[in-house]
């Protein structure tokens, strides 16, 4: 619940309260969005305060009359701009109930951003780890820490935080140094944004990253392989560009093929032209590694000599690749549960700081929902509605590239072959 006291007028009561925000307001749009939303929820508003920052890292300060029409109106318009960075002049402890069950929530849950998110605790904001969307906060009162969590990590008496008092939002802003990739991919995905240019930003990022310390984190389909570029991307992995592979069992299986048959879904690559019985060579490299025992047993056994999961094995490149219900197979390597595969995304997702999605929209969306919006996203993908998706299922930090992953792929690695990390 929200705490807030209805003001008197005259024999009416009066269903406003005060709101206050602070940051990068206006370069950020994040007060262009508060003013947005609640006129979208048909309310209405009043500017008290504005003091507008006078040098570029100075903040801006904006202090609103928030109104409703009646008590939920308004309960619901606080939760709206809670969740955008607003708060509470006023802000009291954040009030926690225990889980009654395993797996049971308490009535009133909050529900996490991918902002960065902070509670009061004890008198002071505690910083929420593990931050990401659509989860519950776990406060540990012995430690004082707060941490996001799936709900089927939720455990018998774990105090999870309720309602919107003592939360504070933090909505990413406009970075304030140079005309980088994510200042001018602000807009939707775009086929008309210049691609070489675009392409040359990302890898100046990567690079940054990788001399830094950072990781990068490659979300692949299937595509990349039936374009025939998996070529490039093991030369990514050698150049020291991919710490972290997730993707399911489709990648994998047709990058074996490949390697065996020189064919993805039975189609030679190297001419386009159908292979006899094609169709069953994708079941034959399954077999081939399900008698081996699994990828790195086929390796050690002279089986599997190339490819992108050679690669990642033999570069030390962690990958996890989650099943769905419509595998062959599959791959002695592939996590089933997908209770389980989703954990152990998360897991390699720690530390990371840019997740280059290619040709993949369920995984694409997957990974998103496991992201905090300070970790830069780039999405590549041929259909613009894969990038439209992963944005409105909130990960609205991707930036969108709208191309053929055959042609965006070699054009990258050619770009990171200029600047050498190993």
């Amino acid at each position: 619940m929200i705490s807030f006291h209805p003001r008197s007028k005259g024999n009416e009561e009066a269903f406003e309260q005060e709101i206050e925000v602070e940051g990068h307001l206006i370069d950020s749009m994040i007060l262009t969005k508060i003013f947005d939303r609640i006129m979208d929820l048909k309310g209405d508003f009043e500017v008290l305060e504005f003091r507008i920052g006078k040098r570029k890292r100075d903040y801006s300060y904006v202090k609103l009359m928030v109104k409703g029409r009646d008590r939920d109106h308004l309960r619901i318009l606080l939760e709206e701009m809670y969740r955008l960075g607003a708060s509470p002049p006023k802000v009291i402890q954040a009030k926690l109930v225990p889980a009654a069950a395993d797996r049971i929530l308490p009535e009133d849950f909050y529900s996490t951003t991918s902002h960065p998110t902070l509670i009061m605790l004890n008198g002071e904001w505690i910083e929420v780890e593990g931050q990401m969307m659509d989860k519950v906060i776990v406060v540990d009162r012995e430690s004082n820490l707060a941490r996001c969590k799936f709900i089927n990590e939720v455990k018998r008496g774990d105090l999870i935080v309720v309602g919107e008092d003592g939360i504070k939002v933090r909505p990413p802003e406009r970075p304030r140094e140079g005309a980088v990739l994510f200042e001018f991919m602000s807009s939707r995905a775009s086929s008309e944004k210049p691609s070489v240019s675009i392409v040359k930003q990302i890898v100046k990022d990567m690079y940054k990253i990788k001399m830094e310390g950072g990781k990068i984190a490659i979300v692949a389909g299937p595509a990349i392989v039936h374009t025939g570029v998996s070529l490039s991307f093991a030369k990514m992995i050698r150049l020291g560009y991919v710490d972290v592979l997730l993707s399911g069992n489709a990648l994998a299986v047709h990058d074996v093929e490949n390697t065996f048959f020189g064919t993805s879904l039975g189609m030679n690559l190297e001419d386009g032209s159908v292979s006899l019985k094609g169709y069953r060579n994708h079941l034959a490299a399954i077999n081939e590694i399900t008698k081996a025992g699994s990828l790195s047993e086929a390796i050690k056994k002279g089986i599997l000599k190339s490819g992108i999961m050679f690669e990642c094995i033999m570069n030390n490149v962690p990958f996890a690749l989650a099943g769905s219900i419509r595998d062959d197979g599959p791959l002695p390597d592939v996590i089933t549960d997908a209770v389980r595969a989703q954990q152990r995304y998360k897991e390699l997702l720690r530390g990371v700081r840019l997740v280059l999605m290619m040709a993949s929209t369920l995984h694409s969306i997957a990974v998103g929902n496991l992201l905090p919006s300070t970790i830069k996203v780039v999405c590549v993908d041929i259909n613009p509605a894969v990038v439209t998706k992963l944005t409105d299922r909130g990960t609205a930090q991707a930036a969108g590239i709208v191309s053929d992953v055959g042609a965006f792929l070699p054009l990258l690695v050619e770009e990171l072959e200029k600047y050498s990390i190993k």
